[in-house]
C-alpha cells in the first residue's frame, strides 16, 4: 500500500500564491506519474497537472502560465506551485499518483491524497 499526504491548502485573495505539496510513503518501486487533479462543488473532478518520472508535464489548459508542478524523485514528492490564483481556482485539490510497487512485475497503481482545500477570496 501507498500513501499519499498533502499539505500547503488555505485561504487566500484573488492575486496571491500558495503552494501544495504531496508526499508518497509505503511500497514504493517507482512513481510513473505523479501530481494533480481538482473538484470544485458541483463539478467533476479535473486534471491540474501531471509529472511523469522523466519530467514531462501536463497542464489544464486554465492553469498554464500561473502553476507549475515539479516533483523531486528521491523524496518521492510532487509540489504545486500556484500564481496569481483566481476565484476559479477554489476547489479541493488531490494528489495523484501512479506507483509500480514492485520491480517484479509492471504492474502500477492509482492513489489518491485525502485532498486539501484551497480557497480564492474575490
Amino acid at each position: 500500500q501507498v500513501q499519499l499526504v498533502e499539505s500547503g491548502g488555505g485561504l487566500v485573495q484573488a492575486g496571491g500564491s500558495l503552494r501544495l505539496s504531496c508526499a508518497a510513503s509505503g511500497r514504493i518501486f517507482s512513481i510513473n506519474v505523479m501530481g494533480w487533479y481538482r473538484q470544485a462543488p458541483g463539478k467533476q473532478r479535473e486534471l491540474v497537472a501531471i509529472t511523469t518520472s522523466g519530467g514531462s508535464t501536463n497542464y489544464a489548459d486554465s492553469v498554464k502560465g500561473r502553476f507549475t508542478n515539479s516533483r523531486d524523485n528521491a523524496k518521492n514528492t510532487v509540489y504545486l506551485q500556484m500564481n496569481t490564483l483566481k476565484p476559479e481556482d477554489t476547489a479541493v485539490y488531490y494528489c495523484n499518483a501512479v506507483v509500480r510497487e514492485s520491480p517484479i512485475t509492471m504492474r502500477t497503481s492509482n492513489y489518491w491524497g485525502q485532498g486539501t482545500q484551497v480557497t480564492v477570496s474575490s
